[in-house]
C-alpha cells in the first residue's frame, strides 16, 4: 500500500453511503464506522479466498488521512497480500467519493489478518490453489 497513489489498489469490495446516523455529536463520521466497513470488506475477500468462514484476528495501525462526511460514498478496496496455512493478510483501502462529485480521496488504509475457521471455530487450512477461489 502506498499513501501517495491517486487511484485505489485492489478490488472494489464494499461501497456504501455515509449517513447522519454514522456521525458523532460534532457531525463527523465515526472512525469506527469506517473501520467496520473495512472489516466487512476484508471479511468478504477473506471468505472468497479461504472458501469458507474467516474471523478477524489482527489489524495493523490505521491513520486517518482525510475525513469522511455525510453524503460521501465510502468505497473499500481489498487485496489478498499473503496466505499462510490458516491465516491471510488482506490489504484494505478506504476511499471517499465526495458528495455530488466524482472526486475521490483516500481516507485510510490498513492490513487485516484473518484466520480460516471450521464450523466449531477452530483454525482450518486455507486452500493453497488461489484459482479455486475465483
Amino acid at each position: 500500500m502506498n499513501g501517495t497513489r491517486t487511484e485505489p489498489s485492489g478490488d472494489l469490495t464494499v461501497r456504501t453511503i455515509a449517513m447522519p446516523a454514522d456521525t458523532n455529536a460534532n457531525g463527523d463520521i465515526f472512525g469506527g464506522w469506517v473501520l467496520s466497513q473495512m472489516d466487512q470488506a476484508g471479511g468478504i475477500a477473506g471468505v472468497d479466498r479461504a472458501q469458507g468462514r474467516v474471523v478477524t484476528v489482527a489489524l495493523d495501525a490505521m491513520t486517518f488521512i482525510r475525513p469522511v462526511r455525510v453524503g460521501d460514498v465510502l468505497c473499500v478496496y481489498t487485496r489478498v497480500a499473503s496466505v499462510g496455512r490458516t491465516s491471510m493478510k488482506i490489504e484494505v483501502e478506504a476511499w471517499a467519493r465526495r458528495f455530488c462529485t466524482q472526486l475521490r480521496e483516500k481516507v485510510t488504509e490498513a492490513t487485516l489478518t484473518f484466520v480460516a475457521v471450521d464450523d466449531a471455530g477452530r483454525p482450518r487450512p486455507i486452500p493453497q490453489d488461489e484459482t479455486a477461489a475465483r
